[in-house]
């Protein structure tokens, strides 16, 4: 990318910016694990700074990676489907988005969540078709593999990952001899660092590569060799379901020339790959020329990604969106939004809670009504929820939700704290509402959000606040769900204050069209004092849930809490895993892994039980391999007794196994 366009991520000006390390991870032992990080072979010349590894990836092996247990994404990526759209201005099957996220720094990342909230915990995933795993420095690392608790959370959202390969430009430390080894050929004039790309992806679970060649001085035999190695990788990626996608950064002869479009100088590489990222210095007339060269070359438009820059302005950036996604015609090619996580880093230290997050998060995504089903007309930044259609992977049962974003103040286990600790795992993260926040009313509209002050499970649950005169309903599932004889939905959930009826939405057919409301019926919900799980049968309905929401009637102000919402046809409870054991210890920090639970199992949690019988939530995780760090004797014990449970998709637990370390 053009040096004078954005930010490169060099590890001196990136702490700044990115998610703060509790101090226990800035000077964590050898057991700590991280995401891994590479130069294609040759190391940089000295020594590498403090807490960086340099590492070959031509040398890698994954049975030699003592950290890929922790590292490796364990969430198949969900199918997923395209429902009426909420407005009648998103579109179907035409521009998708690609979404170039730095989640942390090269080096030092955690590989699984770390003891602070304050990260870039992304939920907006319905309007994102592909993620890259942004980042890399000269003086780290290239070549970045993505944090397995990302790709499980977007893998749940159906969405793939690719990890990203960058070659940054000299002005920023880049040495084209790293170029030449990316493209090295063996004896046989195979690319050996194309199978390895594909190896570590499969090893890893994520999806494919990011290609990013940005170090000049290179002439036509090495863009020839550059085309070969990317014709080479993405035939063997394909073979193993990954993706790769082409950046315009070097051209045919070798040199790096950004073109910001399609074109002869470019059009080899697009052809070897899935698709291509234009750099920002796109016009609305290239734009148009490359849709029309890249449909005449037998591939869609919605295959190249205009690049639209937004670390340094969110929803500020001035943005030609007329030449991208045209109000009044077809779109005319896809949009990249290169760092979107402005939304977390534009927040002063002292307000990046959760709550300040989601909110601007919600205001990039869906806009300034903070309503993807009514769009504000006057909002110069036009919002992914205002031109692309929202996507899902709610399609079999059971299904359920405790509406956990992935981050959280403390934990909470039916509405009790079990931990107060500050944290962060993505892996965690539920499948959340595609469309937030979506209240059909006739009267005033509460505010609809997610909220971290209390929850039934995880961290968080969506809260609706505000003044009711009218009916309200919040949309917030779509689905294809398939009803039985005995499918029933249960919801968990709170009354705050005021007073409220609380009724199930359901609708077993699509809206009549975008932006109409979907058909519901509605089903009483019992109440209680405190929270409450109220059992709905869908007795008399037949067919496919469409759609899930609830409607809420009364008047006044009230503050009413959803924590949990489920739906089955028969409950039941995992079966335990096995073999839990301590791999290594050094002091109180432990690496522990085990055999998984036969069966369907959602994650796993990790609990300490103390001396007074109490039980301490102590994290969890997609991965049958789990770091603690920082344990400390309780109340005089000889040992820590440590307890892991399978727990299901319906959020039922598995009876404990458990393992003890003597101090």
């Amino acid at each position: 990318m053009n040096p004078t366009r954005r930010t490169v991520l060099l590890a001196a000006t990136a702490a700044a910016l990115l998610p703060a390390l509790p101090a226990k991870a800035a000077a964590a032992t050898a057991l700590q694990p991280y995401a891994t990080y590479w130069y294609p072979d040759s190391l940089p010349s000295g020594s590498p700074g403090t807490g960086i590894t340099w590492r070959s990836l031509k040398a890698w092996r994954a049975a030699d990676d003592a950290d890929l247990a922790f590292n490796a994404a364990s969430v198949p990526l969900a199918a997923r489907f395209t429902p009426p759209p909420a407005n009648t201005t998103a579109r179907a099957g035409q521009a998708r988005i690609q979404s170039l996220v730095s989640f942390g720094p090269t080096a030092g990342n955690p590989s699984q969540g770390s003891a602070t909230s304050d990260y870039y915990a992304f939920g907006h995933w319905a309007y994102v078709d592909e993620l890259v795993f942004w980042g890399g420095s000269s003086g780290e690392g290239l070549v970045l593999a993505p944090n397995a608790p990302i790709v499980d959370a977007a893998h749940r959202h159906g969405v793939p990952v690719l990890g990203n390969i960058f070659l940054p430009p000299v002005a920023y430390g880049g040495q084209l001899q790293w170029t030449r080894d990316l493209v090295q050929k063996d004896a046989a004039g195979r690319y050996p660092l194309a199978a390895q790309l594909v190896a570590v992806a499969a090893a890893h679970g994520f999806d494919g590569w990011f290609v990013n060649a940005e170090t000049g001085g290179g002439d036509a035999a090495l863009g020839a060799d550059m085309l070969g190695f990317v014709r080479e990788l993405k035939s063997l990626a394909s073979a193993r379901g990954q993706r790769v996608t082409w950046y315009d950064s070097m051209t045919v002869n070798g040199t790096v020339s950004w073109q910001g479009a399609l074109n002869s100088r470019n059009q080899p590489f697009f052809e070897a790959a899935d698709d291509m990222f234009v750099d920002f210095r796109w016009t609305a007339a290239g734009l148009a020329s490359s849709g029309t060269l890249a449909q005449r070359l037998g591939r869609s438009r919605y295959e190249l990604w205009a690049g639209v820059d937004v670390e340094a302005g969110g929803w500020n950036t001035s943005v030609n969106w007329d030449a991208i996604v045209p109000a009044g015609k077809p779109h005319i090619t896809s949009i990249g939004l290169y760092r979107p996580e402005w939304t977390r880093n534009h927040l002063p230290a002292d307000q990046r809670s959760p709550e300040d997050f989601h909110a601007a998060d919600d205001r990039f995504w869906t806009g300034r009504s903070l309503d993807p089903s009514r769009p504000d007309p006057t909002d110069t930044w036009r919002a992914p929820a205002v031109s692309v259609a929202d996507r899902s992977t709610v399609t079999s049962v059971p299904f359920a939700s405790v509406f956990n974003t992935g981050h959280g103040l403390r934990w909470y286990e039916e509405g009790a704290v079990t931990s107060d600790a500050a944290w962060n795992h993505l892996g965690l993260q539920d499948r959340l509402p595609s469309r937030q926040w979506v209240v059909r009313t006739e009267g005033s509209r509460p505010a609809v959000s997610f909220d971290f002050a209390d929850a039934w499970r995880g961290g968080s649950s969506v809260v609706v606040n505000g003044s009711v005169d009218e009916p309200v309903t919040v949309d917030l599932y779509a689905t294809r769900l398939p009803i039985g004889e005995g499918t029933v939905v249960e919801l968990t959930h709170r009354m705050d204050a005021g007073a409220v009826g609380v009724e199930l939405a359901v609708a077993t057919a699509e809206p009549g069209a975008p932006g109409a409301t979907p058909p519901y019926v509605h089903l009483p919900v019992t109440t209680g004092d405190g929270w409450h799980t109220s059992t709905v049968r869908l007795t008399g309905l037949s067919g496919t849930v469409h759609a899930l929401g609830v409607r809420l009637t009364g008047s006044g102000s009230l503050t009413w809490r959803l924590g949990g919402l489920a739906v089955y046809d028969t409950p039941g409870t995992p079966a335990a895993p096995s073999g839990l054991r301590i791999t290594a210890a050094s002091g109180g920090d432990l690496r522990l892994a085990w055999n998984p639970a036969p069966g369907a199992v959602r994650h796993y949690t990790l609990h300490r039980l103390l001396p007074d019988g109490s039980r301490r939530f102590l994290g969890g995780t997609c991965q049958r391999a789990y770091f603690v760090g920082g344990l400390k004797p309780e109340q005089g014990e000889r040992q820590a007794r440590l307890e892991l449970r399978a727990v299901g998709e319906l959020y039922t637990s598995s009876d404990p196994l458990t393992v003890t370390h003597p101090w």
